[in-house]
C-alpha cells in the first residue's frame, strides 16, 4: 500500500471531507485506512453485571479511496515509487518529486510478534 502509519491525510468525500489527520492504523486486505480524529462514532454499550452503560466514541475505517496524503507544502498530492541506485523502493510525491521520509513504526504488527 502506498500510505503508512503516521502519515497526515486530507479526507476528500464523506461527511468529514476537507478535515486531517493522521493514519493511525491501515488494513491493507480491505484496502482500508483509520484516521485520528475522524469518521467518529458513537457505540452504546449496555449494562451488566453491575457495570453501568456508557456511550464511547471509535473511529471507524476509511476506504483508501476517500483520503489524499499531504505533501510538505500542504496541498494533497498522490504516492509514487523511485528505484534508488542501490536497488531500494522510495516512495515520492507525484507533484513535487521529493522524497516521503520514512517514519518508524511505533509498533510492529500481529505477524511480527508471532516471529
Amino acid at each position: 500500500m502506498k500510505l503508512m502509519v503516521g502519515d497526515t491525510v486530507l479526507i476528500t468525500a464523506g461527511k468529514d471531507r476537507g478535515k486531517k489527520g493522521e493514519i493511525i492504523r491501515v488494513i491493507p486486505k480491505k484496502r482500508l485506512v483509520v484516521v485520528a480524529g475522524i469518521n467518529l462514532y458513537t457505540r452504546h454499550v449496555k449494562p451488566y453485571a453491575g457495570r453501568s452503560g456508557e456511550k464511547t466514541t471509535r473511529e471507524r475505517p476509511l476506504p483508501l479511496s476517500k483520503v489524499a496524503i499531504i505533501n510538505e507544502k500542504g496541498q494533497p498530492d498522490r504516492v509514487g515509487y523511485v528505484v534508488t541506485k542501490d536497488g531500494k523502493k522510495q516512495r515520492v510525491f507525484r507533484k513535487t518529486g521529493t522524497v516521503i521520509a520514512v517514519k518508524p513504526a511505533a509498533s510492529k504488527g500481529k505477524k511480527a510478534a508471532k516471529k
